[in-house]
């Protein structure tokens, strides 16, 4: 392992303020910095057409009072870690067709963006800054030149061009931000080979995941809404999309074993809304559920799935819910991907919706105490302080060339 950094002063950006509601990969890395850096945290400055579409929105009238003065826009979250409201609008540009003129307007909205920034780095007195850039390539595309960092880093966490609203500038510009910094981290073997190939500082550093809530009960009851079917259950826990999800290798599942009950626990989409699913007698739709009781879902599982479409969506994706599962010892089942490829040794890996039924079976048929105790073993590795360790050690990789060039 290398070293650890400490004492440092970090500037965190990304696209998920510090009050979003759902779990975020950047707040867990900026927590973990903290605990041995004084590390800033800025929430994405405001844009005019959302304060035209939330005018409404609590938050969004938060930041309408920091920007006129009216609000204290440097907040104390805890010890050495700090969160920064930007006093400054930037304008809406994403509309515009053609990335010339959307670089111009974008690099005017990048000035007032680390105008704003700068000022809290005079009142913490932050010096030779590290700035992690957590996919923010548009609002934080000129910042490196801008504040001077004295290291910088671009995180990829998702595939993001392959979004049409980031696809339109992004195809262009992702590039050149990866190569513009001093290294690349990314949570996935296959978004790690993306940025590779515009930035040979790019690497693979894990994910973390907040597991203390799963932990496998065989005492507990099953949850009311299931606790009366009979046979096998094989559940899915997670948002049912349509650009996610493959719909066919669920019908199949259920199709080609009237005997096994397929539950699928969480909102759904119009499609999934409207497809054939409804209509398959063993196939059950819990609706939403609140994070406090997916657990008690999967504990009655005795094998989970996660019957990924593979697109550019997905691609790339760290599954958080294939640890989720492994936490409480259960059997998975899941589409073969890149990303997929670190779980091998604990998940089935299917590459159609045959080996879907054929590995749901094997998994039913081969399980065992001892292979709880391993995977349980194998998803608690997924801690953010480990992740943050792997990003330690790149910058420390990275600096050492820099000392010896």
């Amino acid at each position: 392992m290398g070293e650890m950094i400490k004492n440092r002063d970090i500037v965190v950006i990304g696209q998920q303020p510090w009050d979003t509601e759902i779990g975020s990969n950047c707040k867990n890395i900026a927590l973990e910095f903290s605990k041995h850096n004084r590390v800033l945290y800025i929430n994405s400055p405001l844009d005019r057409i959302t304060l035209y579409r939330n005018k409404q929105d609590a938050k969004i009238r938060k930041r309408l009072e920091v920007i006129q003065g009216k609000a204290e826009n440097l907040i104390p979250i805890q010890d050495n870690l700090w969160n920064f409201y930007p006093d400054k609008m930037v304008e809406s540009i994403n509309w515009i067709g053609s990335t010339k003129v959307f670089s111009f307007l974008n690099l005017r909205n990048n000035k007032k963006l680390a105008g704003s920034i700068e000022k809290a780095l005079k009142r913490l007195n932050f010096q030779d800054i590290i700035l992690f850039n957590d996919n923010e390539m548009f609002k934080g595309f000129y910042l490196n030149k801008l504040l001077k960092p004295d290291l910088s880093i671009y995180y990829s966490r998702d595939y993001m061009v392959a979004v049409d609203y980031w696809k339109k500038h992004g195809e262009e510009l992702e590039p050149k931000l990866i190569a513009s910094n001093d290294l690349c981290v990314a949570n996935s073997t296959f978004l790690a080979d993306y940025c590779k190939q515009f930035n040979p500082h790019s690497y693979y550093v894990g994910q973390g995941c907040d597991l203390d809530i799963f932990v496998e009960d065989p005492e507990k009851q099953a949850p009311a809404d299931i606790a009366a079917l009979k046979g096998p259950v094989i559940g899915y826990v997670g948002a049912l999309q349509s650009i996610r999800l493959d719909i066919e290798i669920i019908s199949h599942l259920a199709l080609s074993r009237p005997e096994w009950n397929i539950v699928l626990v969480g909102p759904e989409d119009e499609v999934f809304k409207n497809s054939v699913l409804h209509g398959i007698p063993n196939v059950l739709f819990t609706g939403i559920k609140p994070i406090a009781d997916l657990p008690d879902y999967i504990n009655a599982f005795d094998v989970c799935i996660n019957p990924q479409l593979v697109n550019e969506v997905t691609i790339g994706n760290y599954p958080r819910k294939i640890d989720e599962y492994l936490a409480m010892g259960k059997p998975v089942v899941a589409t073969a991907t890149k990303a997929m490829e670190t779980f091998s040794d604990f998940v089935y890996l299917a590459e159609s919706k045959e080996d879907y039924v054929s590995m749901v079976a094997l998994a039913l048929e081969n399980d065992s105490q001892e292979l709880h105790t391993s995977r349980r073993g194998f998803a608690l590795e997924h801690t953010w302080e480990n992740s943050v360790a792997e990003i330690y050690n790149a910058i420390g990789l990275v600096q050492k060339e820099r000392s010896t060039s």
